[in-house]
């Protein structure tokens, strides 16, 4: 799931939305918020040629020539920092590329994984009812990874082709037999053929297939799948009639359980090619997928940053690792040390359906109606749909009501391409726990015509609304939320529980969309926290109180800092919520609040991290070198930039003990991690 948005600020209009409005992202919507000129500018002054002599001894170790973390004017207002100053928080920026996409592999124009595939003579190969490719198991004539000798090469535009292209093994538009040896960070196959590598959406590691060359590069390219002609155990038949077509979902012909080793793999393979780090029982480098090309051009140049100094020689670091779904990447390599990080089996679900609490579903105009959906994959089209499997089954019947009053109400879809129309989307929030049920309505315009119908249509249709809202969201941009949001009827919050602590859900606040995992994922912060009762723990990034609330049930103090001040009011009422007085928090950046509570006293023995898909900020980083507090707590939703992290950390005296992956997005790529980290003049040997 882009950055993360912390409860209820304002959005950003220029934040790129998910690839799926309303599709499970890693961690939606939360922001990356900047933070303000006086906490740039009280940075600038510890920055200064009087810096500490701990910042240069961390700049010295972790010091790197890769690119800066972040832009000169990273937030507005703020001024370049002085000439000349060697803070460990430069040198970690210079090792902390900001974007996660540095390690994404460029994407192919846009197409559809379920588009029909053809012959070499023209005709349609049979298709599954899902409408993905057919799957012949018996191979065909033709070497394994050669060009199939039926088909005449052509050119792709009917001209010459560059002069790279030419010493190529493979040439667009033409058909051949690849072997998958991996999956990519976006969920494609892996490919091969005669030694070229070739991402081809729906194909999975061990299968032999028939693919079509659409788009190549110097090092690598993207091929369609036509058929499957030798199938891997591991491939499933999806269950959704629309996932051919939607882009929510990634893996739905990948059985669960290789879907949670595919998973691990793709934290491990983050963790040696960007994070350097020794995997206990992993094979090295390259894993199931070898040694793949490096990739050239921009995505190239930007990946070499993630690892200062170093080249890139694995196209699979553009993808945030090659990671092999089959049973084998589970099984440790005998022959390793016994030494290195313990990444534990991914944590999944006994019910891998149904699990999101959460919908937010793009409204349009299709042969005079209004129908809701998801975006096809990398498009902006929605794909109407009746049910979506990953969603909870109230959240289904709302989308379905609110398409049907819109209707016999004369309510016209918002158009992208010219600004007119009234509903945007509509968003509906399920508390797992309670039932209660939140409806928002996103309009292009700050009325609502006959409002009173809609309310009683609404609340005829699904028994149990406790909220109906609306939100005003009148800018021309992809980003759902507007700033206004008012009450039609009801509440304004509807309440959910995590273990024992209920929070109140806004309209617009963060909270995570999978209950079930994240009570699973908490959990397993506080247990690496290793809390006794009397520790003071740190909770950067602390958005509404989730995991502060948590913590303070085993700690002595625990201080949550958020830069989203409508944030940091929400967890307050939830701390009031639930009785808890021993959490404190406090608006701004964390990097700043931080020192600042160590001249007042406050010295943290734990510092939990829960950032968004970018990763720290550079300069928290610093700050927590600077601390040292015995052990760090890292929950993160991105490995690549967890990898990175940890990097960072670790050439500061810090030691990565376990990873914990946790499957909080079944049927897609996304995955979720939990990382202890001691530092080193504390207790914590590897078990």
């Amino acid at each position: 799931m882009d950055g993360k948005k912390r409860n209820g600020g304002p959005q950003r209009a220029g934040r790129k939305p998910g690839r799926a409005a309303g599709a499970p992202g890693a961690r939606e919507g939360k922001a990356a918020a900047g933070a303000s000129d006086a906490g740039r500018a009280s940075r600038e002054g510890r920055a200064g040629a009087s810096a500490p002599s701990a910042r240069e001894r961390v700049g010295k170790e972790i010091g790197g020539s890769g690119g800066v973390g972040r832009a000169p004017k990273a937030r507005e207002g703020g001024s370049k920092e002085g000439a000349g100053v060697a803070s460990a928080r430069e040198h970690v920026g210079k090792t902390t590329p900001g974007a996660s996409d540095a390690v994404r592999a460029p994407k192919a124009p846009r197409e559809r994984r379920g588009g029909a595939p053809q012959r070499a003579d023209g005709k349609l190969f049979r298709e599954s009812r899902a409408g993905g490719p057919a799957v012949e198991r018996k191979a065909r004539n033709g070497a394994h990874g050669g060009r199939r000798d039926s088909v005449t090469p052509a050119s792709a535009s009917g001209g010459r082709a560059p002069a790279w292209e030419t010493v190529l093994p493979v040439r667009r538009q033409q058909q051949y037999e690849a072997e998958i040896v991996g999956l990519s960070h976006e969920g494609h196959g892996v490919g091969r053929v005669n030694g070229f590598t070739l991402f081809v959406a729906g194909a999975l590691p061990g299968e032999r297939a028939l693919v079509q060359v659409e788009h190549l590069k110097k090092q690598y390219g993207f091929a369609r799948l036509l058929q499957v002609l030798e199938a891997s155990p591991d491939r499933v038949e999806p269950p959704c009639g629309i996932y051919a077509a939607c882009g929510g979902c990634q893996l739905q012909h990948l059985s669960y359980d290789a879907q949670l080793r595919a998973k691990r793999q793709q934290v491990i393979d983050n963790l040696q090619r960007i994070g350097k780090l020794q995997v206990r029982g992993a094979s090295a480098v390259g894993g199931a997928a070898g040694d793949l090309p490096a990739a050239d051009g921009a995505a190239d140049k930007i990946s070499r940053a993630a690892v200062p100094g170093e080249a890139i020689s694995d196209a699979a670091a553009l993808q945030g690792g090659i990671a092999s779904a089959g049973a084998a990447s589970d099984r440790p390599d005998m022959d390793a040390a016994n030494t290195g990080v313990i990444v534990h089996p991914t944590l999944g679900m006994s019910e891998p359906w149904r699990y999101r609490n959460k919908a937010q579903v793009p409204i349009g105009a299709e042969r005079g109606g209004l129908v809701g959906g998801f975006y096809a994959q990398g498009s902006h089209t929605i794909v109407d749909m009746d049910a979506c499997l990953i969603q909870h089954e109230v959240n289904d019947r709302i989308v379905a009501a609110v398409k049907t009053i819109g209707r016999d109400l004369g309510i016209t879809a918002y158009r992208e391409d010219t600004h007119t129309g009234l509903l945007r989307h509509v968003v509906v929030r399920v508390a797992y726990r309670t039932g209660e049920i939140m409806v928002v309505l996103v309009t292009n315009g700050d009325i609502i015509p006959r409002e009173h119908e809609w309310i009683e249509h609404i609340r005829t249709a699904v028994p149990g609304v406790q909220s109906i809202c609306h939100n005003i969201n009148t800018r021309p941009t992809n980003v759902i939320f507007g700033d206004e949001t008012r009450v039609l009827w009801g509440r304004d919050v509807i309440y959910d529980y995590i273990g024992d602590i209920r929070f109140a859900i806004s309209a617009r606040s963060f909270f995570q969309v999978n209950p079930v995992q994240t009570e699973v994922l908490y959990g397993k912060a506080l247990e690496y926290a290793g809390l006794t009762g009397g520790e003071t723990v740190v909770d950067a990034y602390c958005g509404i109180g989730t995991i502060s609330l948590f913590l303070a049930q085993k700690a002595g103090q625990v201080y949550g800092v958020e830069i989203v001040e409508e944030a940091i009011a929400d967890a307050r009422h939830n701390a009031e919520l639930n009785g808890i007085t021993n959490v404190h928090f406090q608006a701004g950046p964390a990097e700043d609040i931080l020192p600042a509570w160590q001249q007042q006293g406050i010295v943290p023995n734990v510092i939990v991290v829960d950032p968004p898909r970018k990763g720290c900020d550079p300069a928290l980083l610093a700050t927590i070198l600077e601390l040292q507090p015995g052990r760090v707590v890292y929950v993160s939703c991105n490995p690549s930039t967890l990898a990175r992290d940890l990097r960072v950390l670790e050439d500061g005296g810090y030691r990565t003990m376990e990873v914990q992956p946790v499957d909080m997005f079944p049927m897609t790529v996304h995955t979720e991690a939990v990382s202890l980290l001691v530092w080193s003049g504390t207790d914590g040997e590897r078990a």
